[in-house]
């Protein structure tokens, strides 16, 4: 039996999808990350009281063990029977995506493999800074991608900015409350250039960037 010239097409583009993917990719390696520690840092309440927006880093990386904490605090799965994580979503929907921009290249957090999946052998951190010379200086920039495809519960698309906003919130408020216990600095930011990063990402239509956050150690 034939097959339609339509689903011919579809499977075609498909290919190429992955293939353009894995070229873009090309030099990086799926980086499986440590287990996070579910112990240790500072009580919450003095989390709560030293977390602020910091304006100054040290160019030094932050090790793999604590990018492992940091991402699971973040939005990892906290309750492995069901896959919610420690972050909630409107109807649970999950949507936010988080992109790890380091100096070597962009990476995507897969939480229900607590891993980073290469996405761009390319340094995209100057376009998440933008013209903000603070931020150009933080090694690792967290960027916050929304997915109004997986939010089919809420079809209005003013209501799924609004609760893909409230979602990175509260992202955004965990990795501060774990910067604040780890002796990290952190800053929610606005300011970047989105359309260029868009087009890098080579995101859909039906995705939008949301914020991003630069953390690092703080500079002495």
């Amino acid at each position: 039996m034939e097959m339609p010239l339509l689903k011919i097409m579809c499977c075609v583009a498909v290919i190429f999808c992955f293939i353009s993917t894995d070229a873009l990719a090309k030099g990086l390696k799926p980086i499986s990350l440590p287990q996070p520690k579910m112990e240790g840092g500072k009580p919450l309440m003095v989390a709560l009281k030293d977390r602020c927006s910091s304006k100054a880093f040290s160019p030094e990386p932050v090790p793999m063990e604590m990018l492992s904490d940091l991402l699971w605090a973040a939005d990892g799965i906290n309750r492995p029977d069901s896959g919610k994580r420690t972050a909630p979503s409107a109807m649970n929907s999950q949507n936010i995506d988080l992109y790890v921009l380091l100096a070597k290249g962009v990476y995507l957090y897969d939480a229900k493999a607590h891993s980073l999946v290469p996405v761009l052998a390319e340094d995209l951190r100057s376009l998440s800074a933008g013209p903000q010379d603070y931020a150009k200086e933080a090694p690792l920039h967290l960027l916050y991608v929304a997915d109004y495809a997986k939010m089919s519960k809420l079809p209005d698309r003013p209501k799924q900015v609004f609760f893909s906003a409230c979602n990175t919130g509260a992202i955004t408020q965990n990795v501060g409350l774990y910067c604040a216990s780890a002796g990290l600095g952190s800053a929610v930011r606005g300011t970047m250039d989105i359309p260029a990063l868009h087009k890098k990402l080579k995101l859909r239509d039906d995705q939008e960037i949301m914020f991003n956050q630069v953390v690092g150690y703080p500079k002495k």
